[in-house]
This record gives structure tokens, C-alpha cells and sequence, in this order.
């Protein structure tokens, strides 16, 4: 019998997809050509079976706040999000670290001078909070409902996105505080789409925090394949889809991929316009990815960055503007930015007694194919000496090898696309439901729509409501929030019937001969869209 739908990727918005589809009542097929799901969300043990390493998205403060996740509620599937007492740090060669404390008001005090200009950028952005992240992570074309958010927004985002920025701040602390907050864009600085990144992702320090979750980020994918499966759904894993001919007939198809990856399996069908436009999509910088089994914490020269799970490596705004603008070049910057998370200061369990995992990545050009080890090495090494002798082993994953891991990652791009203002706006392309491919049935549903980068679900999820809307003429948008399991005494078998996903089901254990998610044989009849 053939699926009502089927998807391709089962990255977080390729799962948000299915759980939506899913729990309106369609029957929901998944294909994955990983030996596991998740996309970013995977969690991998890569030199100790006790030890896990978060291989892309490690730090969730969106997945606390997004529209989808908190309809979704992570906290009720049992995927715990813990905290550390700040949120990030940015350590700087001279004086103290400039630390984003959980507590605004702490981290004001932190700041001296600046703190008074901390709280009032900040304050208002937390009395507005859920109308800033439903405008931000809803969309072009939505309409706000409280139309103080987007005022609020407008003028911070001028204020620190421009030019404007140099005088926002005396101290060099606040300066780099934010400016490291900005740098998450990966892209030129200063620039209006950073500084709405910065606005987003700076407040949200100081609401929900910047969490990890219990066990690494796969719980978070766990929790959502199990909801899939418990309304009926089937995932396949080592599913490589070539063509989309490959798939089962379905009314709808929703593609988590890139832009590039959609080019190629529609196989010439697509439009010649649509197909210029999207051939002008542009992909930004890459990220090249260490990993460090550490032997004990790293050995912060400011022992205050002991406190945060996410430290920024940038030094002063001027550096970090430098390093940024020579990447976006498509230069290899000297001292490039990097980010480092430590899970183990929120989640003491995932460390052992002289091991300790530790995750970082720098920013590099699209494709780059250097080893990051060293660079990042030498880098952190700079802000906390010693830090190479706890080092008992590593590994370095290039910005061009990030790509043969996750394909969605062009050229070591992680957010699936630049992070500009026009593809902010238009993204992929400029296109009314930016969602719908001009082929019957078939939607976009990766990073490359809006709201564009990160663990929110919301692209997934959009993509997945029109299609309900105009495949199937399901206007009301489905529960997401978790119901009661029915057992076999019910009379009835429950659709979730089938064994859970648990976090190691969606996690590998070394390399393909130790991955563990089912894989369920997949039907290959034509299909034309």
C-alpha cells in the first residue's frame, strides 16, 4: 500500500515534517541515507564506548523556543535540556572573559560600565520574547500579533547590524560579548541579517538559555522518530535517493536537502526559471569540526569560563570583524573564529573519570580542506595554556569532509545556505510559498527555506502544514503535544506498538559496523512527479 506521504531526509526538519504529517493522520514514509537519523542531530562514540560526541549541533537554544518544539514539548517525551550557569563566555587575552550569565541581571553586573546598555538592549527583547522568536522563526508573511516586537527588533538590529554598532558599547568585553553572538550568522560582519541573529540568539541567552540535551543532541531526534512511528510512520535508513522516481507513489513529497541535492534528483523536470533562480542561491562559509577526547576540563586562564558550556574564540570585535570578513572572502583567516562547547559542564554524565569529550569548529571558506585539529589546538591553547597535553586523542572533520558526512552541508555550509538579508527573505528563492516546488506535490522542507539555520523544526513544519493544505485539504493545523500510548488491553494495537527509538538507535558506536536504527526494507516502485 503506498504512503499519503513520503520524505526525504530525516534531519530536524525532515523529522518535523513527518511528525506533523503524521499526527494528521497521514500515513508517512522516511527515507535516510545515513545508516541513522537525525542529520545534525546525531551523537556518535568516537574514541570511547562510554563517551559520546555530538557530531553537528551540539547547543539548542532554539529547540527550547521555537513555535514547533514547544507544541512538541520535548520536556513531556523525557528529553531533558540541561544548563549550565552561563549560557556563553568570550574570553579576551587581556583582563577577564565577558561571560552571558542565564541571569540578565548578573550578567549586567558582570559588565561594569556596559551593564546598564546590556540590560536595556536586552530587557525589552524578554518582555517581548514570544512575538520576537514567532516573527523571526515564522517567516516572511507573517503578520505579528504583538506589533511592538518587530519596532523593538528593528531598531536594535540598526543599531548593531550596521556601522551603528561602533558606539553601542565602551567596554571591550560587551563589545565582543555581542559580536561573538553575531558571528553565529557565519558570514560578513557587521551586517543586518547578523544582527538579527544576534538579537535572537543574545536575549535567548537570558530566557531559555543555550541548553544540551540530556545524552546528547540524538535524544531530541529519538524523541521525534518515536513519536513517527507511534502514528504509524516507517523510517528507512541507508536509503541513498538518487531520483525521485526511486520513491514509492505518494500524493506528497517533502525534501529535506539542499538546494543543489533538489536540482539533481528532480532530474531535469524542474522548471527552467525556477531552475535559474535556484542555480543563483548561494551558499556561505564552511565550518571545520574538531573533536577532543580530553583527559580533564580544559584549563581556562579566566576560570569563570568554566561556568558555560559555549565559549566564542574570537578575541576583540575588531578581530573577530577581521577574521569573519576575510573568511566571507573566501580566505583562510589566520586566527579564525571558533566555537567550542564543553557538554560535560551542563551534563557532568556524559564525562568519565579521565575522559571528557569536547567539541569545536572553525569558521573557514566554502570547501576549505584543512585539518582543523591544529588550527583549533593552537587557538585554544591561546586562551587556556596546557590545553594540548589533556588531549588523549582527536579528530578533525574539513569544511569540504562535512559535506561527504552531511550533503545538506555544501562546502562545509551548515546552515544550508548563506545567511544574508535577501536570503533571509528569499530563500530559496523568491517565490510566494517559498516551501512549494513547481513539480505536483512535491515541497522543500530543509534549512534552505525560511526560517532558514537551526534546530527549530519550523521549515519541516511549515512546508508540512501547506502540504496538508493544499495535497490533502487539511486546513487546521494537527496537536503536536504528546498523547497517552494505548496497550494492548485497549483492544486494539497502538500505532506505537513497535519498540521505542532510544538516543543510542539513533547514534553510531564508532563507525558504520556499529550503527543500531532499524532499517526497514524499502519499496522501489516508478514514481512521477
Amino acid at each position: 500500500m503506498s504512503p499519503d506521504a513520503v520524505i526525504v531526509g530525516t534531519g530536524p526538519n525532515g523529522l518535523a515534517a513527518g511528525v506533523t504529517l503524521a499526527r494528521a493522520g497521514l500515513s508517512v514514509e522516511l527515507y535516510e541515507a545515513a545508516p541513522v537519523i537525525g542529520g545534525g542531530l546525531r551523537t556518535e562514540s568516537l574514541f570511547d564506548s562510554d563517551v559520546v560526541h555530538d557530531i553537528c549541533s551540539a547547543v539548542h537554544p532554539m529547540a527550547v523556543a521555537s513555535p514547533f518544539f514547544k507544541a512538541f514539548d520535548l520536556t513531556a517525551r523525557n528529553v531533558e535540556m540541561l544548563h549550565a550557569p552561563a549560557s556563553y563566555a568570550h574570553p579576551l587575552t587581556e583582563g577577564a572573559a565577558a561571560i552571558a550569565y542565564r541571569d540578565l541581571a548578573t550578567t549586567c553586573t558582570n559588565l561594569g560600565p556596559d551593564g546598564p546598555r546590556w540590560q536595556r538592549l536586552m530587557e525589552p527583547l524578554l518582555e517581548h520574547s514570544d512575538a520576537i522568536v514567532e516573527l523571526l522563526l515564522s517567516g516572511p508573511g507573517t503578520f505579528p500579533r504583538d506589533i511592538a516586537a518587530p519596532l523593538l527588533l528593528a531598531r536594535r538590529i540598526l543599531a548593531h547590524g550596521t556601522r551603528l554598532h561602533a558606539g553601542q558599547f565602551a567596554t571591550p568585553q560587551a563589545r565582543a560579548l555581542l559580536t561573538g553572538v553575531a558571528a553565529h550568522s557565519v558570514g560578513p560582519l557587521p551586517s543586518l541579517a547578523a544582527g538579527t541573529v544576534a538579537m535572537l540568539l543574545g536575549h535567548l541567552a537570558h530566557r531559555g538559555g543555550w541548553p544540551v540535551p540530556l545524552g546528547g543532541s540524538s535524544t531530541i531526534a529519538a524523541a521525534m522518530a518515536d513519536d513517527i512511528t507511534a502514528h504509524g510512520g516507517i523510517l528507512h535508513t541507508g536509503c541513498m535517493i538518487s531520483d525521485l522516481r526511486e520513491l514509492p507513489p505518494a500524493k506528497a513529497i517533502l525534501l529535506d536537502v539542499s538546494p543543489t541535492a533538489l536540482a539533481r534528483i528532480t532530474a531535469g523536470r524542474l522548471p527552467r526559471p525556477y531552475l535559474r533562480a535556484l542555480a543563483r542561491f548561494r551558499y556561505g562559509p564552511g565550518a571545520a569540526k574538531a573533536d577532543f577526547l580530553l583527559s580533564e576540563p580544559v584549563p581556562w586562564t579566566d576560570p569563570s569560563i568554566k561556568q558555560a558550556t559555549t565559549v566564542h574564540l574570537g578575541g576583540t570585535r575588531t578581530q573577530i570583524l577581521r577574521s569573519e570578513n576575510t573568511t566571507a572572502a573566501g580566505l583562510l583567516a589566520e586566527e579564525p573564529f571558533i566555537l567550542v562547547v564543553d557538554p560535560a559542564v551542563a551534563d557532568p554524565g556524559r564525562a568519565r573519570p579521565g575522559k571528557r569529550p569536547l567539541w569545536a569548529y572553525a569558521h573557514v571558506p566554502n570547501g576549505d580542506t584543512t585539518d582543523p585539529v591544529e588550527l583549533i589546538t593552537s587557538r585554544i591553547e591561546k586562551y587556556a595554556p596546557g590545553f594540548r597535553s589533556t588531549v588523549i586523542a582527536h579528530r578533525g572533520i574539513s569544511a569540504a569532509q562535512y559535506e561527504a558526512y552531511n550533503p545538506n552541508y555544501v562546502g562545509g555550509d551548515i546552515g544550508t545556505g548563506a545567511v544574508t538579508l535577501r536570503q533571509s527573505l528569499f530563500r530559496p528563492v523568491a517565490r510566494m510559498s517559498p516551501h512549494r516546488v513547481p513539480l505536483p506535490g512535491v515541497y522543500l522542507c530543509s534549512a534552505a527555506t525560511p526560517p532558514g539555520p537551526g534546530v527549530h523544526g519550523m521549515s519541516g513544519h511549515r512546508a508540512a502544514l501547506e502540504a496538508l493544505q493544499h495535497e490533502f485539504d487539511i486546513k487546521h493545523p494537527p496537536l503536536l503535544r504528546p498523547t497517552p500510548q494505548r496497550h494492548e488491553h485497549d483492544g486494539a494495537p497502538a500505532h506505537g506498538s513497535a519498540e521505542r527509538f532510544t538516543a543510542r538507535e539513533v547514534s553510531g558506536s564508532g563507525g558504520p559496523a556499529g550503527w543500531s536504527v532499524r532499517t526497514r526494507p524499502r519499496p522501489r516502485p516508478a514514481h512521477q512527479p
